[in-house]
C-alpha cells in the first residue's frame, strides 16, 4: 500500500489494488488537507545566510497564508506544507534533489534554490517531469532563454537592474524640456555574465530613447583602479555614469570620482547598497543611484500582509532580523502558487501551471506578471538613492520614497 495518500474517505471496495490506482493517478501531492510544496536551500555551504533568507521568506509565506484559512481549491480549503532537502550549495545536489522531491517524494509544485547556478541545474529537471517551478533568488537573463516552460521568477531579471537609471535620465530630459536623444552615456561594467547582462538591459533602454553611449567600457573581473575609465568621462562629459563592477566596482567608482574630482550629473551602480558606500564615504556617496530588487518603504500591499513596511516589520518579529529583499522574493513566490491554486480550481500541475503563467497580481513584494519565458515584467527595479547618508528610495516615481536630486554635485 502507499505509504500516504490522502486523509480524505476512499472507498474501501477494490482493496489495495483500488488504492494503488488511486495512489498513482493522483496529478498533484495533496496529502489530505495539505498542498505540499518542494524546496531543496542551502542550508549549508557558501550560500547558507542567503539560504536562510530564503527558507524564512517561505516559511513566513506559508505561516501567513495558513492562519488566514488556506488556499480555496474549487471551493475546499487547504493548507500548505514545504517539504526542504538542503542543497549544500551546490548546484548537482541541487538538481540531484530535485529529482529526489519529485520521482520519490511525489512533489508537484516545486520552490527556489538561492542562486542561479543552482537553478540553472534544477530547471532542467522540473522541465522534464512537467512540475511547476517558482523561483524568487536566480536572476540569471539566460535562464529566460532556453525555452523552459515551467519555470517562473518573480524577481527582476539581471538585465533590468539599471535600466531605471536610463528612464530616471530620459524623465530630467523631458522636464527641462530637452529631447531624451541628447542624454549622453558614459558605461563601465565588469566583464561577467552578470554585469553583461546588466550592459544588454541599459543598452536596450538607451536605444528606446536614442541615447549616445560615449564610453562603453569593461572592467576587469579584480579591477583595482578606474582611473582610465574615469580620466574618459571626464574628457567627454557624460550626462549619466553607469557601472557594474559587483561590490568592488561600485567602491570604486564612488572613492575615484571623489579623489579625481570628476562631476557627473547623475551616476549610478549595482552593489552599491552591499558595497555600504553611504556608511564608509558618506560624503563621496552623495546623489549615487543604487540598483535593488525591493525595499520595505514601497508603497507595495497585498491582502495577506499588507503593505511591504507591515511584511518587514512581521519578519523581523518572526525571525528576529532585518527582512531581506531575499527573503521578500520568497514569500512573493509562495503568494504566487496560492494565486495560482485558487484560479486554476484544481491541483492538476498543468492547469496550475497555466495558471501561473497568467499571473496578474500584486504583492507586498511588488507587481507580478510573467512573459512568455517565465520573467517577471512588471516588477521594476528599485533605485536608492544617497540622500544625507541614507539610501531613498526614487525610482520607480509611483512608489518612491522621495524625490531625486539633480543634478548630483560633488561633496565638498
Amino acid at each position: 500500500m502507499p505509504k500516504r495518500i490522502s486523509r480524505t474517505h476512499l472507498v474501501a471496495s477494490g482493496g489495495v489494488a483500488l488504492l494503488l490506482a488511486l495512489a498513482f493517478a493522483a496529478v498533484a501531492e495533496a496529502t489530505g488537507d495539505e498542498i505540499v510544496l518542494g524546496a531543496a536551500v542551502s542550508l549549508t555551504g557558501k550560500y547558507s545566510v542567503n539560504g536562510k533568507n530564503t527558507k524564512d521568506g517561505y516559511d513566513l509565506a506559508v505561516e501567513r497564508i495558513n492562519e488566514l484559512g488556506g488556499v480555496k481549491v474549487a471551493g475546499k480549503p487547504y493548507k500548505l506544507k514545504v517539504t526542504y532537502y538542503d542543497d549544500e550549495s551546490t548546484p548537482a545536489r541541487a538538481a540531484q534533489l530535485t529529482e529526489r522531491l519529485i520521482s520519490q517524494d511525489g512533489v508537484k509544485f516545486m520552490l527556489g534554490a538561492y542562486g542561479s547556478g543552482l537553478t540553472k541545474a534544477m530547471a532542467p529537471v522540473t522541465e522534464k517531469y512537467k512540475v511547476p517551478h517558482v523561483e524568487g533568488n536566480s536572476a540569471a537573463r539566460e535562464l529566460f532563454t532556453q525555452g523552459y516552460k515551467y519555470l517562473f521568477a518573480v524577481l527582476s531579471t539581471s538585465d533590468y537592474y539599471l535600466r531605471d537609471a536610463v528612464n530616471l535620465a530620459a524623465d530630467v530630459a523631458k522636464e527641462h524640456r530637452k529631447d531624451p536623444k541628447t542624454v549622453k552615456l558614459a558605461m563601465a561594467f565588469e566583464n561577467d555574465p552578470f554585469s553583461l547582462d546588466v550592459r544588454d538591459g541599459v543598452l536596450e533602454d538607451a536605444k528606446k530613447y536614442g541615447m549616445k553611449v560615449l564610453i562603453d567600457d569593461k572592467l576587469p573581473p579584480e579591477i583595482n583602479d578606474m582611473a582610465a575609465t574615469l580620466t574618459k568621462v571626464r574628457a567627454v562629459k557624460p550626462d549619466v555614469l553607469i557601472v557594474s563592477g559587483h561590490e568592488k566596482g561600485a567602491a570604486l567608482v564612488v572613492r575615484q570620482t571623489g579623489e579625481m574630482k570628476i562631476d557627473v550629473p547623475m551616476m549610478a551602480s549595482t552593489h552599491c547598497d552591499s558595497a555600504r558606500i553611504a556608511e564608509t564615504m558618506p560624503r563621496l556617496a552623495e546623489g549615487f543611484l543604487c540598483a535593488s530588487q525591493w525595499d520595505r518603504h514601497l508603497s507595495y500591499k497585498d491582502r495577506w500582509f499588507g503593505s511591504a513596511d507591515d511584511y518587514a516589520n512581521r519578519f523581523e518579529k518572526r525571525f528576529n532580523y532585518p527582512a531581506p529583499y531575499q527573503a521578500a522574493e520568497s514569500t512573493a513566490s509562495v503568494l504566487v502558487y496560492a494565486d495560482a491554486f485558487a484560479r486554476a480550481g484544481s491541483l492538476d500541475p498543468e492547469k496550475v501551471r497555466d495558471a501561473i503563467a497568467s499571473t496578474d497580481m500584486m504583492t507586498m513584494y511588488g507587481p507580478i506578471k510573467f512573459d512568455t519565458t517565465g520573467k517577471n515584467t512588471a516588477k521594476p527595479m528599485v533605485l536608492y538613492q544617497v540622500q544625507g547618508g541614507e539610501y531613498k528610495v526614487v525610482a520607480p516615481k509611483k512608489w518612491a520614497q522621495t524625490k531625486l536630486v539633480w543634478p548630483r554635485k560633488l561633496s565638498q
